[in-house]
């Protein structure tokens, strides 16, 4: 390969990287947990949007168990973003041969 074709291609993926991270504001994702009795909703860039609590789960003696709901919600919402990213960093790179398991640094 030419050393031509290879900033080519790197200004491409520059450049999908570029776009990707703009659009992290807008990709949404649902972390859930209590069966789906708590929700968390946050954005690729790791915030968070809003928080959904079913009632039954709201008692004053078991805060404990609520707090650790939220906990797992977020860790789960959390590790959805990370697969939505790994996915689309996948799809940037895609014919660029490198090389499997390739981790870029950002």
């Amino acid at each position: 390969m030419k050393l031509n074709e290879i900033m080519k291609q790197a200004q491409a993926m520059q450049a999908k990287m570029a776009e990707m991270q703009s659009s992290l504001d807008t990709v949404e994702v649902e972390g859930r947990s209590g069966g789906g009795l708590l929700s968390i909703t946050m954005t690729g860039k790791g915030e968070v949007k809003k928080v959904k609590i079913d009632p039954s789960l709201i008692v004053a003696d078991e805060a404990e168990v609520l707090e650790d709901l939220i906990v797992a919600a977020h860790r789960d919402a959390k590790a959805k973003v990370e697969a939505k990213m790994a996915d689309e960093m996948q799809k940037a790179t895609a014919g660029m041969g490198l090389p499997a398991g390739f981790k870029l640094p950002f």
